[in-house]
């Protein structure tokens, strides 16, 4: 999970690496209190890959964020080490050159593929036994030893930096289709990328943009895992700032002064926030009992939020890729942020 997380959750995950299953694959409905646009956030967890996909023109030679140069020959056996870079891989249009992945790509096209990952972390001898041609990584993959037995066994490690905030969909595209020997394609999608979420941006309702009488509302991205009692509230650095001000919220947690990533949920935490509404996400929900067993969090109750059971819930596989369903995330964010008592937008 840590290395779709824009790199701000590592701290939190190294404390849940046991407790990330949460009620996954359970069949469960979704959790008491969610609204209806929260049950059909991303439709079918499936991608949109681009309509005419283009043949890789290899070989190339990319500059890799760790400082190497790496130099791709080809690209028929791909393994993306993260959800987002497998969502990036699929949607340029070469999903059937990806020939494994990591336990974060959640999406329908990779479900059939083996995980080459254990417990999130990288498991170098299950990379090699499917003869890779390219492997691509972010700076928070690890553990250092398994990238490097790959890079030592000869094969191209692109390592590319994790996304934190909108800005990061149209660069981390593009490195990726560079690498591939596909740039057109890289441009393409992310034009088409940018252009949804701008769309999405122009229907934001007006009480989000401070209309007269109205505040942006303030918003806490709390990280969830009651299977391992881990109950987090997120930072500046968390990586939901943007995708939260680009809804015309606030990110409670960031405004309320908390400097780091991750901070315990505290009763004072919780206050000084004031959140109006609460993002999770859906594993994370579903983990502590739904909303029912959120408010039962020490201090969520007291807040705006927990007083008036307003949550935004979103899958964990795609929350904070920034890749190109962060429109479809955007939009279930804004749908369930302002939507009215029916749970249809305002």
């Amino acid at each position: 999970m840590r290395t779709r997380l824009a790199g701000a959750l590592l701290s939190a995950l190294a404390l849940t690496a046991t407790g990330c299953v949460g009620t996954q694959g359970s069949g469960q409905d979704s959790p008491q209190g969610t609204s209806k646009a929260a049950a059909s956030a991303v439709a079918a967890d499936r991608l949109e890959p681009l309509a005419n996909p283009s043949e890789p023109q290899l070989p190339v030679t990319v500059r890799s964020s760790d400082g190497e140069k790496v130099t791709v020959e080809a690209a028929e056996r791909i393994v993306p080490l993260s959800g987002s870079l497998s969502e990036i891989v699929f949607t340029l249009g070469l999903g059937d050159r990806v020939v494994a992945r990591d336990i974060t790509a959640t999406f329908a096209q990779a479900e059939k593929l083996p995980i080459v990952t254990r417990n999130h972390d990288v498991s170098a001898e299950s990379v090699l036994s499917l003869k890779p041609d390219l492997v691509l990584a972010e700076t928070t993959t690890g553990p250092e030893e398994a990238i490097g037995q790959i890079r030592d066994a000869g094969v191209p490690v692109l390592v590319i930096d994790p996304a934190k905030g909108l800005g990061d969909v149209g660069p981390r595209i593009q490195a990726v289709a560079d690498a591939l020997g596909v740039p057109a394609a890289g441009e393409e999608l992310t034009k088409r990328s940018e252009d949804r979420i701008a769309a999405v941006r122009k229907g934001i309702p007006q009480s989000a943009e401070g209309a007269e009488g109205d505040e942006e509302p303030r918003v806490a991205f709390l990280y969830l895992r009651g299977s391992a009692s881990v109950y987090l509230i997120g930072g500046k650095d968390s990586g939901a700032t943007s995708l939260l001000e680009a809804a015309g919220a606030i990110d409670a947690g960031a405004d309320s002064g908390l400097e780091k990533d991750f901070t315990a949920i505290t009763t004072e935490a919780l206050a000084q926030a004031a959140p109006d509404a609460i993002l999770v996400m859906t594993k994370g929900l579903e983990s502590v009992g739904g909303i029912d067993g959120m408010v039962e969090i020490p201090g969520v109750a007291q807040t705006p939020a927990g007083m008036e059971r307003r949550v935004v819930s979103i899958e964990d596989g795609v929350l904070l890729n920034y890749g190109p369903r962060t429109d479809q995330v955007l939009k279930s964010i804004v749908a369930q942020l302002y939507a009215d008592s029916d749970g249809e937008a305002q």
